[in-house]
């Protein structure tokens, strides 16, 4: 409702009412769009605005009309945002494919921004389905990212139809459903057995197997027929199986069957995706019982001139329960069928005979009997004689061309001699090439067999073969080895893998498979065949089912109307199939082929044509950093005849360079967008960044990644900070790398200050080092036992924040007390630091150290560590300290609480033994002061002189002019200070009246000066890494003004700023000359330098501010303050 004040009418009614209104976007320059028009409303002071869009910004305004004309615009009203509503419409182009035979592959165009009527946080979508044929309720899954797309329903049943709708829904609530769509799962295996398995022995060979149908429900598909899977049991021969097309046959009858076998067997359903379910539990049946065969292994182990023994081994086909055995044995040469029968009982496998005629042949026959009768019996002939021997292994062994087959050959061989024991049975012995060991392949060879079927043999696989006989005295050597012989090639046992089948095109699909194994191709391998062929559910076509290979095999080889492509390569493993029909679901499967034939049919994949993804993936991928977590990402879409359809969008693959797999991630972008920016990343990471285009069909290939590498940031707080070697004035403070450094390492900021005034005084040191390299420092200028907190930071391009800890400087509490008595003597090379121990404090001295305070510097410091803790004296080498510099050493014990207090301070000695060098003397040194007097003398009287004369000439008719002149301040020598060479402009004016100059004061903050302390020899040793050491700044006061200041000013005095200097010989090693070519530096920095020749030393830093006693905040100097530089006294 907006309300209102109408304005003056003109002395008429108002006829329309206009409004106007800005969405989304407000502002001077936005557009502004017809919203409202009301007529016949002449006294409305409310007008309801219908049409507007939920959860929008909009600002109206309004003019009003009559006879005349239209009013001014009013101003406009303040902002207003439309409640929150549900959305308006539902999801557009709802696809359902197929995914599996258990899924299918739901998709719909995402809802517009301008449609979800709320905020877009909540927006999601809800997927509802149900089975067409009414079984079971209704199924709803929610999705709540609103730019999803797709979604997989899992869990469903197979070889089923679907319907599905979906819906938008906010937080107000949800939207209308979309049109049904229908689905259907694919055809899959039967998930459940036949039912009513029963099995009934006929005969002795014969086994009748009944069953019944597979439940409706279960049989996912057309059920092509059934497979009876039968094994014996005990039995190392494989399964066989008997296959029953069609889906009306339930019953069949098993044929040579064992007798009085015992069988497994199960039944299953096959459909045409392949097998299904065998029954459970698996059924026992055992043929019915006949009469035995012969025992085997008759043999005669023990033979004499007038008895025997013979011994066997019950039937190989007992075919049912031995009762017994029976004895038969004759003279060869007497009548046929005149015996001498005896009968044992089934648990006996020897007899012995007796009164036997010696050297006489005599016919055995040995026989088995069952409930059905005796069965056939097995002879032998034996001579009642002890003159035998082995048999001599057999000759000749050859492999007739003729008869070898892919898994089987003949092998033929000429006997040995039996060694007058006649022989019982051969034994055969196979060697697959190239690496196999001998195995035994059979040992029931006929005792009078020359030759024999060797079965069970690999296609197209070398072998060697060997024979031994055997007779009552044992086994024969093996005979010679046959050539290598190669069984025939075979069809391959195993089809091909088909891995995937992805349209490449709205009318082709590319098939990718992997090829059989090695030990399945049986042969070599050719190539393949691709079958394919057109699938209508609602109205399969019949298919020709044939059995293939051997009759025991598993798969059925399905021969529907189908179109094939043969591949003749055996190394390709994938193929394009072109020229297919659009909107079409085909079925492809695979076989591999030979010489011989082809192999089974691979399991069959079902794809849906004309719907394609993508072939080719985004063009002109660029990656820029903005900032140091956001990566800006465009790029051109894929050529045009590459898209096979409408592009719907982008998915953009982005992960960090050194860790994939834990930082991937994907956006997903809709058109026309074709550029984004990616937020939240890890400051300065490399980045990889790569770019899918998707349509309909799905997803295409991803551009080839792109790095980009975000920027800079400041880096988080170094990961700790600790203290060691901490004494009464000194310790060694050390931290540790940022944990993310987010840039390169610029270098570090440390700054420490003592938590309560010493002495009055409040001092803060601030020390920058460069690089990453060094982290750590060496403070020398504490107070003993002081509180300091020190902080740390580390710098990229800007420093990061910091880390701070406090320590009190020593000794500490328990640490041992002074070492007594320190002395030294020293010879002319070495110096030798005694001492007595002291008080041990809380536990025994571990080490001890000895600092040095060299002359020059007035600081103490470690000089050597890790000194015995029985020792109470060490040497030192002169060549260990700096000429001309004396020291001072002092010792400090040290336990396991820390550094104790150190001993009084040592006598002083020098670095050198002995007189010094004559140029060292004072005589010397007064006699060169004497000469340098002389000389500048002359010098200044030649100057005058020269004045003289030039003034002469000036007076002489030449116009007088003002020269500047260029002073350079001098110390005679003396290597006490230098500014820098730093020429002091002085006009002629400023001057003395009897024309002598005096040269204007130095500026303090003008001065370049080289600290002993804090330069390139720090304690006689060169420091590791240039450090920057800034003491606070002070406001400067007017003594430091530039020299311009000075002009028109007479000193007050002829003592000069130098020699105010050269007279303090405290400060001849305090300061140095400066080299030449030095920029000029600040009067608030220090600069340590560093000489790579030099040995690396522990770096340490003394800076001292004073304010008048009181702390100054960095940058913050007292109000009046001025700089004090050390080394000056004052600038006043």
């Amino acid at each position: 409702m907006l309300q209102f004040r109408p304005g003056f009418d003109g002395k008429t009614s108002i006829s329309k009412w206009i409004v106007e209104g800005q969405i989304g976007v407000m502002g001077e320059d936005e557009e502004w769009v017809l919203l409202y028009e009301a007529e016949n409303e002449p006294d409305a002071q409310v007008l309801e605005i219908p049409n507007l869009t939920p959860y929008t910004y909009y600002r109206f305004r309004m003019k009003q009309m009559n006879i005349v004309g239209s009013s001014p615009l009013s101003w406009p009203s303040r902002v207003i945002q439309t409640l929150q509503a549900p959305p308006d419409v539902a999801p557009a182009s709802v696809t359902v494919r197929t995914a599996s035979e258990t899924s299918l592959w739901v998709r719909w165009v995402p809802v517009p921004e301008s449609e979800y009527n709320g905020n877009p946080e909540s927006v999601g979508y809800r997927i509802k389905y149900w089975r067409l044929d009414g079984q079971g309720t209704p199924v709803t899954q929610i999705v709540n990212d609103r730019l999803e797309r797709e979604i997989t329903i899992e869990d469903l049943e197979e070889w089923t139809d679907y319907v599905f709708q979906i819906q938008a829904f906010n937080a107000i609530g949800s939207g209308p459903w979309s049109s049904q769509v229908r689905g259907r799962t694919r055809e899959s295996v039967p998930s459940a057995a036949p039912g009513n398995v029963t099995a009934e022995a006929v005969s002795s060979t014969q086994i009748l197997i009944m069953w019944g149908p597979v439940p409706e429900s279960d049989q996912n598909g057309l059920i092509l027929g059934y497979k009876i899977l039968y094994q014996e049991k005990d039995s190392e021969s494989g399964t066989h199986t008997h296959l029953v097309k069609g889906n009306f046959t339930q019953s069949v009858v098993l044929n040579g069957l064992r007798k009085y076998g015992q069988y497994e067997i199960q039944v299953l359903a096959f459909s045409r995706i392949g097998d299904g379910v065998p029954s459970s539990p698996v059924l026992m049946e055992r043929t019915k019982d006949d009469v035995p065969g012969p025992p085997i292994r008759l043999i005669f182990p023990e033979v004499q001139l007038t008895s025997l023994r013979v011994v066997w081994q019950p039937p190989e086909n007992p075919n049912g329960i031995i009762l017994g055995y029976q004895i038969a044995y004759r003279l060869a040469t007497a009548e046929p069928n005149k015996f001498i029968t005896t009968e044992v009982s089934s648990n006996v496998r020897q007899y012995s005979a007796t009164k036997l005629m010696p050297e006489s042949p005599y016919a055995f026959r040995v026989s088995a009997k069952t409930r059905q009768g005796w069965g056939e019996p097995v002879e032998a002939v034996v001579i009642t004689t002890e003159t035998r021997d082995r048999p001599q292994p057999a000759t000749n062994l050859t492999v007739p061309q003729s008869e070898i087959r892919a898994r089987s050959l003949l092998l033929q061989w000429k006997p040995g001699s039996d060694g007058s024991s006649p022989i019982r049975y051969v034994t055969v012995q196979t060697k697959e090439l190239p690496n196999m060991e001998w195995q035994t392949h059979t040992s029931s060879i006929s005792h009078d067999a020359t030759s024999y079927v060797i079965e069970r043999l690999k296609p197209y696989t070398s072998y060697q073969l060997r024979i031994m006989a055997t007779n009552d005295i044992g086994d024969s050597a093996f005979s010679a080895e046959t050539e290598p012989v190669t069984t025939l090639q075979d069809v391959p046992s195993e089809p091909p893998v088909i891995l995937s089948v992805i349209p490449r095109t709205t009318t082709s699909v590319l098939v990718q498979w992997q090829p059989p194994k090695e030990e399945g191709l049986n042969g070599i391998l050719v190539g393949f065949r691709i079958y394919y062929r057109e699938l209508v559910y609602e109205n399969v076509p019949g298919f020709n089912i044939q059995p293939i290979g051997d009759p025991s095999a598993l798969q059925t080889e399905l021969t529907p109307e189908s179109s094939f492509k043969t591949v003749s390569s055996s190394t390709v493993t994938e193929f394009e199939l072109t020229q297919l029909k659009k909107y079409t679901r085909y079925e492809i499967l695979m076989k591999a082929f030979n010489v011989v034939g082809e192999s089974p049919a691979s399991s069959p994949k079902e794809v849906y044509v004309g719907e394609a993804v993508p072939t080719r993936g985004p063009q002109d991928v660029n990656v820029q950093a903005l900032t140091a977590t956001q990566l800006e990402v465009t790029w051109e879409p894929p050529p045009i005849e590459t898209q096979n359809g409408k592009i719907q969008g982008y998915k953009i693959h982005y992960w960090e360079l050194q860790n994939q797999n834990e930082t991937q991630k994907v956006k997903i972008l809709f058109l026309p967008e074709n550029t984004i920016r990616l937020k939240n990343l890890t400051s300065y990471t490399m980045y990889m960044v790569s770019v899918s285009a998707f349509n309909a069909a799905g997803d295409g290939p991803r551009s080839d990644p792109v790095e980009g590498r975000t920027h800079q940031a400041a880096p988080s707080a170094p990961s700790y900070i600790t203290f060691t070697e901490v004494t009464t004035t000194t310790l060694k403070v050390s931290w540790g790398e940022p944990a993310m450094p987010n840039g390169v390492l610029e270098g570090y900021r440390l700054v420490y200050e003592p938590l309560e005034s010493v002495q009055g005084v409040s001092k803060v040191v601030t020390v920058n080092l460069r690089g990453n390299n060094q982290r750590w420092l060496k403070v020398r200028d504490l107070f003993k036992g002081v509180p300091y907190c020190f902080h740390v930071q580390a710098k990229t391009y800007t420093f990061g924040p910091e880390i701070q800890a406090n320590v009190t400087s020593g000794p500490e509490e328990g640490s041992p007390g002074p070492p007594l008595n320190p002395s030294i003597s020293e010879t002319a090379s070495t110096l030798t630091v005694h001492w007595a121990q002291g008080v041990l404090g809380a536990g025994p001295i571990k080490s001890y150290v000895i600092e040095a305070r060299p002359s020059d510097e007035g600081l103490w410091d470690t000089f050597v560590k890790d000194i015995p803790s029985d020792a109470t004296s060490y040497v030192l080498s002169r060549d260990q300290l700096k000429q001309g510099v004396s020291y001072e050493f002092r010792i400090i014990a040290v336990n396991q609480f820390g550094y104790g207090e150190p001993s009084t301070p040592s006598t002083v000695r020098s670095a050198q033994l002995g007189d010094p060098p004559f140029y060292e003397e004072w005589w010397f040194l007064v006699v060169m002061a004497l000469c340098s007097l002389i000389l500048i003398l002359l010098m200044v009287f030649g100057l005058i002189l020269h004045g003289q004369s030039k003034k002469y000439k000036h007076s002489t008719g030449k116009s007088s002019t003002n020269v500047e002149e260029t002073l350079t301040l001098d110390n005679g020598g003396f290597t006490a200070l230098e500014l820098n060479s730093r020429h002091l402009t002085v006009k002629s004016n400023f001057c003395k009246k009897n024309g002598t100059r005096f040269p204007p004061r130095p500026s303090p903050g003008g001065l370049r000066y080289s600290d002993e302390d804090l330069c390139n020899n720090y304690n006689g040793v060169v420091l590791t890494e240039s450090t920057t050491l800034t003491e606070k700044p002070i406001e400067i006061s007017e003594s430091e003004a530039t020299d311009s200041d000075y002009e028109g000013e007479l000193p007050k005095s002829t003592h000069s700023f130098v020699n105010h200097y050269m007279s303090d010989p405290t400060y001849y090693n305090s300061w140095k000359r400066q080299p030449k070519g030095l920029p000029g530096a600040s009067a608030y920095t220090y600069e340590e330098c560093t000489d790579g020749e030099q040995e690396p030393y522990y770096p340490t830093v003394i800076t001292t501010q004073s304010t008048g006693g009181a702390y100054t905040t960095t940058g913050q100097p007292a109000s009046g303050s001025r700089t004090p530089v050390t080394g000056f006294s004052s600038f006043v």
